[in-house]
């Protein structure tokens, strides 16, 4: 998806370099454009050196879980391995300092695809345990999981192939448009019915916490950092504007940062303290609030 975008800006930013037409107005933009390209270089510098270390220790506490047979932590662990490759694309675009190499392009669209397909896997399996606890009690192997995750990737890779081989940008956007856009209707679906089968489900209440957790946190990733890109891609008709898609790049960027944290839902009791501690804040401002008015109705007596 954001193959496009850098594409697009590249191919504009060398035909403003290799313009005779010196005007104000073009020196105004490519101006702009090394404005935008120096905030983006520093972003994914701070995001490369703060998500590559979380995602590495995300992915050694979930392999403990692998173990102990929690077929989630299979698909969080796959998303991770994509947000791995995705920060490993960016360090060798922030390593050549002048430009996006078309080297990593490909490895890089593939990798957010395989995150996006990942957040689908994670949200229907999380609906699963609420909606069909006895189904997924049975079904559930972790050699069913093993081949979701290949066919995963390997359909995934079979697509992006295909809109690679055929050369074409109505067919191109048509795949990757189906790819990016599919996700989102799925995970808000798995949000939606989850929520629904909440009263009549006979899971822990610290699983369903943690179940509601993950799945709102992946609907806020994918609205919020996938979302803008897509549809600024989908919608764009050869805008000329470098605002709007380095700021829709950018955001994508983030995802990496963001799916490390798809872990702490992971863990038993934490959601339990999160709330305790929330709780804990709001009793405490009640009480500070209550002293400040017995202070005021005790100085006016």
């Amino acid at each position: 998806m954001e193959e496009f975008n850098i594409t697009y800006n590249t191919t504009q930013n060398n035909s403003y370099n290799n313009s005779n037409d010196t005007s104000g107005y073009d020196l105004l933009e490519t101006e702009e454009y090394k404005k935008l390209w120096f905030i983006t270089y520093v972003v994914t510098c701070m995001i490369i050196s703060v998500a590559f270390p979380l995602i590495l220790m995300a992915i050694y506490y979930l392999f403990s879980l692998v173990r102990n047979n929690h077929i989630a932590s299979i698909y969080i662990i796959n998303l991770l391995i994509s947000d791995l490759i995705q920060l490993c694309c960016m360090i060798v675009w922030v390593a050549q300092n002048n430009g996006i190499p078309k080297i990593g392009l490909f490895p890089y669209t593939v990798s957010l695809t395989v995150s996006a397909g990942f957040m689908v896997c994670i949200a229907l399996e999380r609906y699963l345990v609420i909606a069909c606890p006895l189904w997924y009690r049975f079904r559930r192997n972790l050699k069913i999981s093993l081949f979701v995750c290949v066919m995963v990737w390997a359909l995934i890779l079979l697509c992006l192939l295909s809109a690679d081989f055929f050369h074409h940008i109505i067919v191109s956007k048509v795949i990757y448009g189906s790819l990016f856009l599919l996700p989102f209707p799925l995970i808000i679906f798995s949000l939606v019915e989850t929520l629904r089968a909440l009263s009549a489900s006979r899971v822990p209440s610290d699983e369903k916490r943690r179940i509601v957790g993950i799945l709102v946190l992946v609907l806020v990733i994918y609205t919020l950092l996938f979302m803008p890109n897509i549809i600024f891609h989908l919608a764009k008709r050869q805008m000329s504007k470098y605002t709007l898609s380095d700021l829709s790049s950018v955001f994508v960027r983030f995802s990496p940062l963001a799916d490390s944290f798809l872990y702490v839902f992971m863990k038993k009791g934490t959601i339990d303290k999160l709330l305790a501690s929330l709780c804990c804040c709001r009793m405490d401002s009640n009480d500070s609030s209550r002293m400040d008015s017995n202070n005021i109705s005790s100085s006016t007596v």
